[in-house]
């Protein structure tokens, strides 16, 4: 409970039936010793009265963006400069599409344009607009950006409908919030280095062949590196913003391979989560390959890339620990053994992507933790996040083996 003591943190509340939850989120957050301030919007009130909030949270609770400031401080200024953490709790669709496309017209929508602090994010909302592909692509978009989102439960809803779309219990969101809070720094003296992402094999200027990866499962890793206190350098095909973390933009494998050779030998970890395309196209086109009324078929000759994990396994020293991912859509297990055992890895990750509700552009995952001595550690479905805080406890005891 002391991980709160003291903390500024900024609670955002949009219209959704389940406001009335965030009552007992302030109890608890104020229990803990956290000082925490409150932004309705308008929508917000007519779920639960800010009278409500400002006495369970002894402060005032703000709406008006245009209201009279006090001490010639501007609200939405002072409040993201104060905040250690922001969380808006329930997030309705307005709400995540708003940030995500940066419009600010509301004061909890400029407060969190306007903040520097981590902005955590618990959505709630039907079913269908949860799962509504453009709702899914501004929740990514901000997932790139550093946005921290907790996933919402599927069960019954209040429209009626039943699936993905209810609020995380509060119990499990005010843990996420004290857990980001753990200032236990294990991986400080650590160099992390990070592949995310696909990579693209180019067939001519403008057509290329690559794979499902979203990235998701990286950027998580990189977010959970970085909070452990390690020194994270991430090399990535997938455009992120990442606070405090080392960029190195790649597209296709060969760059990817000259970018592992520059950093890996600084490493402590070598984390491989990117998707790295197995073949690449043997006779590249410097101009566009146009497309032939007479011609009904192309062919493209591929050759094999160079195994980029195998490489860099071959070449660690003593101390250097290097984990990968097995994505398999059969025999998972056989499969990621072979993998682990071949490029005498220290840990692999095995995935089935060949399941719609995990892996691959996925919000979820559900994985298994193999080590050299035939050990299984299986991870049941859950967020990327989770799956990441799973999988850095794993490379800290790795580490300290070592």
């Amino acid at each position: 409970m002391t991980l709160l003591k003291g903390k500024n943190i900024v609670l955002g509340i949009t219209g959704c039936i389940a406001a009335y939850k965030t009552a007992e989120l302030i109890r608890l957050l104020v229990k803990s010793g956290a000082n925490v301030e409150v932004i309705m919007t308008e929508s917000a009130t007519r779920f639960i009265t800010p009278l409500t909030l400002s006495t369970l949270s002894q402060n005032k609770v703000y709406i008006d963006m245009f209201e009279e400031p006090e001490n010639y401080s501007i609200d939405h200024i002072s409040l993201a400069d104060k905040a250690d953490i922001i969380i808006v709790v329930p997030a309705t669709a307005n709400i995540i599409g708003k940030v995500a496309n940066g419009i600010a017209d509301d004061l909890l929508s400029s407060t969190i344009m306007a903040a520097r602090s981590p902005v955590f994010i618990a959505p709630a909302m039907n079913t269908n607009m949860w799962n509504n592909s453009i709702v899914q692509e501004n929740i990514n978009k901000l997932r790139v950006k550093g946005y921290y989102f907790i996933n919402p439960e599927s069960g019954d809803l209040a429209c009626g409908y039943k699936g993905d779309g209810r609020l995380r219990n509060i119990n499990d969101i005010f843990a996420e919030v004290s857990d980001y809070f753990n200032i236990e720094t294990p991986l400080k003296s650590k160099k992390i280095l990070i592949t995310i992402g696909p990579t693209r094999e180019y067939i001519d200027p403008v057509r290329f062949i690559t794979n499902k990866s979203s990235g998701k499962m990286g950027v998580a890793i990189a977010e959970e590196a970085n909070r452990l206190g390690a020194d994270v350098t991430v090399i990535t095909s997938v455009p992120v913003s990442l606070e405090g973390i080392r960029i190195e933009m790649v597209e296709t494998t060969s760059q990817m391979q000259e970018a592992l050779k520059k950093h890996f030998c600084s490493a402590d970890i070598l984390i491989m989560a990117a998707a790295v395309a197995d073949y690449t196209v043997k006779n590249y086109s410097d101009s566009k390959i146009k497309k032939s009324s007479s011609q009904s078929e192309l062919t493209l000759n591929l050759a094999k890339t160079p195994d980029l994990l195998e490489q860099i396994a071959g070449i660690k020293t003593g101390n250097q620990i290097v984990i990968g991912f097995a994505a398999e859509t059969n025999d998972l297990i056989a499969n990621a053994k072979h993998k682990l055992e071949s490029k005498k890895l220290d840990m692999i990750v095995a995935n089935d992507v060949s399941r719609n509700d995990i892996g691959m552009n996925s919000d979820y995952n559900e994985v298994s933790f193999i080590y050299p001595d035939s050990k299984i550690e299986q991870l049941s479905k859950t967020t990327k996040q989770k799956v990441a805080v799973e999988l850095m406890k794993r490379a800290i005891e790795l580490v300290n083996k070592t």
